[in-house]
C-alpha cells in the first residue's frame, strides 16, 4: 500500500533509493534499449529480411516519435500529473520492449520503436518532474542533486550496458532475448514505482483538470515545434540512408526540409504573440536571453552529439576493421557504464562543492578527449585495445554524465514550478536533436570521406571515413569547451535556487 505523506514531512532514506531507483531504470531503459539495438541490428536484419535502406530506420523512429512528441506530453504531464506520466510511459516502455521481441517483421519492429518513442515521450519528464516535485529545492536540495545525478547516470550506463547485452544475447541465447530481458526488468521497475513515487504530487483528477488540458496548453506551438522536429528527424534519417544523395535531391525531400527549417522562426514568432497577449506559452523568448540556460542548451546538444555517435563508430571500427565477434565488441563497451556509474557517484557526493563554471568545460574537455584518442590511434592492425580504445571507451561518457545533473538543475531552476516536467522535455528534446543531428552529420562526412577516396568498399576507406567522423566529434566536444566557459562563467553554484 502507498503511503501518502504530507508533502512538508522527509522522506525516508528507504523511501527515497526506492524513488531515485525506480526513476533511474524507467528512464534509463529506453537507452538499454537504443544500445541493444545498435549491436543487434545486422542480425535483427538477416532474421527479419530488413533491406540496407530501413536498417536504419528502427533507431530513428524512435527518435522522430521522442522528438516531436516530447513538448506536447510535458505540457500534459504538469497538467495531468508527472507520476501518472511516468508510469504510462513505464507500461507503455514494456509493451513497446516486449512486443519487439515478438515482431515478426520490420513493419512491425518499427511501429513498436515509435511507441517507444512515446513512452521515452512520457517516461523523461515525467521522471524529471516527478524528481523536482518529491525532492523540492527548498527542503532536500541535496537529495534533488542525488536523484538527477541518479538519472543521468541511468542514460549513459544504460546505452553502455545495451551494447554489451545486445552482444551477449545476439551470440547466445538470440537477440530477442534481449528484448523479453528488458521488458522483464521494466515491468519489475514499474512495480517498484507504483508502491515507491508518492500519489499525492499529482493531486486528484477532475472535470476542472481537463478543462486545464485544452486551455491551458499552447496546442498550436506544440504542433509547430513537433511537426518541424517530426520533419527534420525524417530529414536526417533520409540523410544518412542508403542513396542519401538522390533521395535528398527527390522534390518531397527538399520541401519538408525547407518547411521544418521555416517552422523554427515561426514558433518563435508564435511564442511572442503569445507572451503578448498573456497566453499559455510552451518555451518563452526571454528564457533566451538567460546566458547560462542558452549556453547550457547549445553545450547539452554538442555533447550528446558526440556520445553515442563516437560509441557508434567505434562498434562499426571493432566489427568492420578488426573483425571483432559481435560479443566480443560489446564487451570492449564495458568500461563505459562502469566509468558512468563512477562518476554519478562522485556527482552525487560532490556537487554542492563543484563549481559549473569550471566543472563543465572540464567534463566537456573530456568529451573531447574520447574521439581524439580513436581518431589518432586506430588502424587497420590495432592498437592493442588497452592502449587507446579503452580509455576511449571509458572517458567518453564521463561528459555527459556530469552535463546531465548540471543541465537538468540549471533548466528546473529556469522554469516556475508548476511547469517542472515541460523543463524536462525541453531537455530531453535538445538531447534528442543532439543525438540524431551528430550521428547524421557524423554518417555524412564519413560516407563522403570514404567516396572520395574512390575505393569505397575497402578498408582502409572505411577507416578514413571512421576517422573523419571522429575527428568531427572531436571538434563538438572542444568546441562545446568554449560554449560552456563563456556562458556559465558567472554560475557558482547549482543548488542555490529555491522553488
Amino acid at each position: 500500500m502507498t503511503v501518502e505523506a504530507n508533502p512538508d514531512a522527509p522522506i525516508s532514506l528507504s523511501r527515497t533509493v526506492a524513488i531515485n531507483a525506480s526513476l533511474t531504470c524507467i528512464t534509463g531503459i529506453g537507452n538499454l534499449l537504443a544500445g541493444l539495438l545498435t549491436v543487434c541490428i545486422p542480425v535483427i536484419s538477416k532474421d527479419l529480411d530488413i533491406p540496407p535502406d530501413l536498417q536504419l530506420w528502427p533507431a530513428s523512429a524512435f527518435a522522430l516519435a521522442c522528438g516531436c512528441l516530447l513538448l506536447p506530453c510535458d505540457a500534459v504531464a504538469d497538467i495531468l500529473g508527472c507520476r501518472r506520466s511516468c508510469l504510462l510511459g513505464g507500461l507503455l516502455q514494456t509493451t513497446s520492449a516486449l512486443g519487439a521481441g515478438l515482431a515478426a517483421t520490420s513493419t512491425q519492429l518499427i511501429a513498436l520503436r515509435v511507441t517507444g518513442g512515446l513512452a521515452a515521450s512520457f517516461c523523461l519528464p515525467g521522471a524529471i518532474g516527478t524528481a523536482g516535485h518529491v525532492f523540492p529545492a527548498n527542503h532536500s536540495p541535496r537529495r534533488r542533486s542525488i536523484a538527477f545525478a541518479a538519472m543521468g547516470g541511468g542514460q549513459a550506463v544504460g546505452f553502455g550496458l545495451g551494447l554489451v547485452l545486445g552482444g551477449v544475447f545476439s551470440d547466445t541465447v538470440g537477440w530477442r532475448w534481449g528484448f523479453y530481458a528488458t521488458a522483464i526488468l521494466n515491468a519489475v521497475v514499474l512495480a517498484l514505482a507504483v508502491w515507491a513515487l508518492p500519489h499525492n504530487i499529482d493531486g486528484v483528477l477532475s472535470k476542472a483538470s481537463f478543462s486545464r488540458l485544452v486551455y491551458d496548453i499552447d496546442w498550436i506551438g506544440a504542433f509547430i515545434i513537433s511537426t518541424c522536429l517530426a520533419l527534420l528527424s525524417f530529414e536526417l534519417a533520409v540523410a544518412t540512408g542508403t542513396n542519401a544523395g538522390h533521395n535528398m535531391r527527390e522534390p518531397m525531400n527538399i520541401a519538408f526540409l525547407c518547411i521544418a527549417v521555416a517552422l523554427l522562426p515561426a514558433f518563435a514568432l508564435w511564442m511572442r504573440h503569445q507572451s503578448r497577449h498573456s497566453r499559455p506559452i510552451l518555451i518563452p523568448n526571454s528564457l533566451w536571453t538567460k546566458l547560462p540556460f542558452t549556453s547550457i542548451c547549445m553545450t547539452v546538444f554538442l555533447v550528446w552529439g558526440t556520445l553515442n555517435t563516437s560509441e557508434q563508430l567505434a562498434a562499426l571500427y571493432f566489427e568492420n576493421i578488426l573483425g571483432k565477434s559481435t560479443l566480443t565488441t560489446s564487451l570492449y563497451f564495458l568500461p563505459a557504464p562502469i566509468c558512468g556509474l563512477m562518476m554519478n557517484i562522485a556527482i552525487g557526493a560532490f556537487l554542492p562543492r563543484v563549481r559549473p563554471s569550471i566543472a563543465v568545460p572540464a567534463a566537456c574537455f573530456v568529451s573531447g578527449i574520447a574521439p581524439l584518442l580513436l581518431a589518432t590511434l586506430c588502424n587497420l592492425d590495432g592498437p592493442n585495445y588497452w592502449r587507446g580504445p579503452f580509455q576511449a571507451m571509458a572517458l567518453n561518457p564521463l561528459g555527459a554524465d556530469l552535463m546531465y545533473t548540471i543541465a537538468i538543475l540549471v533548466m528546473t531552476a529556469a522554469f516556475p514550478s508548476q511547469t517542472q516536467a515541460l523543463a524536462g522535455g525541453v531537455f530531453n528534446m535538445l538531447l534528442q536533436i543532439g543525438k540524431s543531428v551528430g550521428i547524421a552529420t557524423s554518417a555524412l562526412i564519413a560516407r563522403q570521406i570514404t567516396a572520395g577516396t574512390g575505393k569505397s568498399d575497402t578498408m582502409e576507406s572505411f577507416l578514413l571515413g571512421y576517422k573523419a567522423g571522429w575527428w568531427y566529434n572531436c571538434s563538438l566536444g572542444f568546441l562545446s569547451v568554449l560554449v560552456s566557459s563563456w556562458g556559465l562563467r558567472s554560475v557558482q553554484k547549482v543548488e542555490v535556487k529555491r522553488d
